[in-house]
């Protein structure tokens, strides 16, 4: 895989604003740089080089908001477990975007992300039967959503849906599943390391855009407190349809290249 140093000088400002916007969105929503950073680079590169240029980045951003997620503990003594579960799942999803590299996952997310939407509209987000089966239902979406971490980079709209769906506050969403987008990308991470999909060079070089992440996370969290539950509920919505169209496109444009 060709790293950064094959790169343009404006294929690299590009990925580099990329990577700056989707960091400061992590920082203000809690949630979505990976969501934001891996279609938008893979359209101008291809999926392999997309994971593997956010990853580090993207590690960086959950471990910014996990540290300004206000009842962080209280969180992770309640859903701990899910990251365990998140895991296994991530692994399993890693070993299978090596084997099967060419297979639609995006198209796959696209449609859970407008299912998830539909759900919303009709104002099914909230399930009595989830609600009365918390756990046995997080098992199943932890599962799902560390899969989807690793096999198209985006975790998070399986968890959103366990989350609304047992009623968690939006707010809360934020700790929540940045608990399982830490295990499951450092899992990710220690899958395709030693995968051969990038050299250990080529890892090095991502750690500057790891930075840019950090600062731009960092200074968007300082927008988070300032959102209404409402809000933040109607932004989630709006950025969720968004990178489902973006998936679209990407699938779209893949099929149309081939």
């Amino acid at each position: 895989m060709a790293g950064l140093e094959s790169l343009s000088p404006w294929l690299i400002a590009y990925v580099a604003i990329v990577i700056a916007v989707a960091g400061w969105i992590q920082g203000a929503l809690g949630l979505g740089f990976p969501m934001i950073a891996t279609p938008l680079i893979a359209a101008a590169t291809n999926m392999q080089f997309a994971v593997v240029m956010v990853l580090i980045p993207c590690i960086a951003t959950v471990i910014v908001s996990i540290l300004r997620s206000p009842g962080f503990a209280g969180i992770l003594q309640r859903f701990w477990w899910i990251s365990i579960v998140a895991l296994l799942g991530a692994a399993v999803g890693a070993r299978l975007f090596v084997l099967y590299p060419g297979f639609p996952y995006a198209l796959l997310l696209a449609g859970v992300i407008l299912f998830y939407l539909n759900l919303q509209r009709l104002g099914l987000s909230q399930w009595p039967v989830m609600q009365r089966n918390e756990k046995s239902f997080g098992l199943l979406f932890g599962f799902l959503g560390g899969l989807s971490e690793s096999t198209a980079n985006i975790a998070a709209p399986p968890l959103i849906i366990y989350y609304l769906g047992i009623g968690l506050q939006p707010l809360l969403l934020v700790p929540a599943m940045n608990i399982s987008f830490f295990t499951g990308k450092v899992t990710q991470f220690a899958t395709l390391a030693p995968s051969g999909i990038a050299t250990a060079e080529q890892w090095l070089l991502t750690l500057p855009l790891a930075v840019v992440a950090t600062i731009a996370s960092w200074q968007g969290s300082s927008v988070r407190s300032r959102i209404d539950g409402a809000t933040y509920r109607v932004w989630m919505q709006r950025m969720l349809m968004t990178m489902a169209l973006i998936l679209l496109v990407q699938v779209a444009w893949d099929f149309l290249q081939a």
